[in-house]
C-alpha cells in the first residue's frame, strides 16, 4: 500500500515546484516591464516614458560636453557668429518725462548654430533648463541705453535653452530693462516720441559676431495690461546699423516704440484752469473805477492764481532750458492777467489826475499828461470829517488847464495844447472809456490767440 501511494506524492510535489517557478518567472517578468517605464502626468493622464531616453540625453550631454569650450565662440577663425533675434513685448510703461527713461518687459529670444554641440539622436530637439546655460557658449549681448536691468528668478530662473541635433541653438529670458528715453519738449504736453531699445554685443565687433531681425522678429502682447498712463502707444519699428567705434565697427540694433501723449490730464490740470482765470480778470471790467478795493483785490488774486498754476504746470517736466508749449500757453495767459490789473492801474492814475486846483496853475508850468473830456458834469461835493471829496469837477477847470482847447482825447502836453497840431497824425483814446474799449479787447485777442496756439500745435 506504501509502494503505490509514493508515487502521487512524489508527483504532487514536482507539480508544486513547477508552478512555483511558472509565477516567479511571471513575477520577475512582470516587474522588469513596469522597470522600463516611469510615471508621467499630463492632464491628470498617466504616460508612459521609456526610461532609456533619459540615458540617451545623459549620454548626449556628456559626449557633448566632454572637449567643449565655453569660452570660444562657435567658428571661431573660420566665419562670424550670426545671432538671430526676437522680442516678444511683453508691457511698456511707465514713461518717466523727468527722469527721461522708460520702463519694459520683454522675452528676449537669440537663435545661432554652435556645430560643437550636434548629436545623432531619435530626439530632435533637447529642451533645457537654466543649468545648462552656464556650460555653453553664449552671446555677450548688453543693451546699451539701459539703465538698470533686471532678470526674473521666481518661481526659477525665466530662462529657456534648446538644442538641435543639427547644432541651431535657442536661448530666451526675460527682462525688465528701465531704458533711456530723451524727450524733446518743445511741443509738449501734445509731444510725440519714439523711445529706442538699443543693443549690440559688448565685445565682439562685426568681423566676429553678426546681428540680424528675423522675419516678424518683434512681436507685442495685449496693450490693456501695460502702464502707458499719459501716453498712447502708435507703434514700433526695428532698425539695424555699423556703429564706428575706438574698439572696431559693432553691429547695433534697435528697437523704436512710437509714443503720443495724451492731453487729458493737463487739459484738467492745467489748460481749464488757466483760462478760467483769465476770463475772472475781465470781469473787473464790468465793476467801477471807483471800486478800488474790489478791483485790486480781484486783480491780485488772479496774478496770484496764476503764478501758482504755473509752478504746478513746471513739476510734470525736467528743468530743461528751452520753452515748451504749456509754458508758452501759460505765460500768455499770465500776461493777460496782469495787464488787467495794469488796465486798474492806468485808469486811475489818469482819474485821479483830474484836481480842482488846476485852475491856479501857471502857465508857465506844462501841464504834462493830462487827460481833457469834452464834457463833464458839475462839481459834487462830499463833506466827510472836514475832508472835502470831488466826486466830478466842472467844466472850466479842465478848459483853463488845457487854454480853451478841445482837447477831447489822448495824453497832451500844455505848449502842444495852445496850437493844437498835437492831434494831427495821432490815434486819440478817451482814457475814461479804457474799460469799454478793454470789454472787446481782452477777450478777443484771447480768442485769437487760442486759435492761433491750439490749430499751429495740434495740425502743424
Amino acid at each position: 500500500m506504501s509502494v503505490e501511494i509514493y508515487p502521487e506524492r512524489k508527483f504532487r510535489i514536482w507539480l508544486c515546484k513547477i508552478t512555483s517557478i511558472c509565477l516567479i518567472c511571471y513575477c520577475s517578468s512582470r516587474k522588469v516591464e513596469e522597470d522600463e517605464y516611469e510615471d508621467g502626468t499630463t492632464n491628470q493622464k498617466w504616460v508612459l516614458a521609456p526610461k532609456t531616453q533619459d540615458t540617451d540625453v545623459t549620454l548626449i550631454l556628456n559626449k557633448l560636453l566632454r572637449e567643449y569650450d565655453k569660452k570660444l565662440r562657435p567658428d571661431i577663425g573660420i566665419k562670424p557668429t550670426v545671432i538671430d533675434v526676437d522680442i516678444y513685448v511683453n508691457s511698456i510703461g511707465p514713461v518717466s518725462s523727468i527722469n527721461m527713461e522708460y520702463q519694459i518687459d520683454i522675452f528676449f529670444a537669440q537663435t545661432w548654430t554652435d556645430s560643437r554641440l550636434r548629436f545623432n539622436s531619435t530626439m530632435k530637439i533637447l529642451t533645457l533648463n537654466s543649468n545648462m546655460v552656464g556650460l555653453i557658449w553664449i552671446p555677450d549681448t548688453i543693451f546699451r541705453n539701459s539703465k538698470t536691468a533686471e532678470a526674473h528668478w521666481i518661481t526659477t530662473p525665466n530662462q529657456l535653452l534648446r538644442i538641435w541635433n543639427d547644432g541651431k541653438i535657442l536661448y530666451t529670458l526675460r527682462l525688465t530693462i528701465n531704458a533711456e528715453c530723451q524727450l524733446q519738449l518743445h511741443n509738449f504736453p501734445m509731444d510725440e516720441h519714439s523711445c529706442p531699445l538699443i543693443f549690440s554685443s559688448y565685445g565682439y565687433p562685426k568681423e566676429e559676431m553678426i546681428y540680424r531681425w528675423r522675419k516678424n522678429s518683434v512681436e507685442a502682447a495685449d496693450q490693456k495690461s501695460w502702464r502707458l498712463y499719459q501716453f498712447d502707444f502708435m507703434g514700433l519699428r526695428n532698425t539695424s546699423e555699423i556703429v564706428k567705434t575706438s574698439a572696431g565697427d559693432y553691429v547695433v540694433m534697435t528697437i523704436y516704440f512710437d509714443l503720443s501723449r495724451r492731453m487729458g490730464y493737463f487739459t484738467i490740470q492745467t489748460y481749464i484752469p488757466c483760462i478760467l482765470t483769465v476770463v475772472l480778470s475781465w470781469v473787473s471790467f464790468w465793476i467801477k473805477k471807483d471800486a478800488t478795493p474790489a478791483r485790486t483785490a480781484l486783480g491780485i488774486t488772479t496774478v496770484l492764481t496764476m503764478t501758482t498754476l504755473s509752478t504746478i504746470a513746471r513739476k510734470s517736466l525736467p528743468r530743461v532750458s528751452y520753452v515748451t508749449a504749456m509754458d508758452l500757453f501759460v505765460t500768455v495767459c499770465f500776461l493777460f492777467v496782469f495787464a488787467a490789473l495794469m488796465e486798474y492801474a492806468t485808469l486811475n492814475y489818469y482819474s485821479s489826475c483830474r484836481k480842482p486846483n488846476c485852475t491856479k496853475k501857471k502857465k508857465s508850468q506844462p501841464c504834462l499828461r493830462i487827460f481833457c473830456p469834452v464834457t463833464v458834469p458839475p462839481t459834487t461835493v462830499i463833506t466827510l470829517n472836514n475832508a472835502m471829496y470831488w466826486q466830478e469837477f466842472e467844466d472850466a477847470c479842465v478848459y483853463e488847464c488845457l487854454d480853451g482847447k478841445d482837447c477831447q482825447s489822448f495824453f497832451c502836453c500844455y505848449e502842444e495844447c495852445k496850437s493844437g497840431s498835437w492831434r494831427r497824425g495821432r490815434i486819440h483814446i478817451d482814457i475814461l472809456e479804457l474799460d469799454s474799449y478793454s470789454r472787446v479787447f481782452f477777450p478777443t485777442s484771447f480768442l485769437l490767440f487760442n486759435l492761433v496756439y491750439w490749430v499751429g500745435y495740434l495740425y502743424l
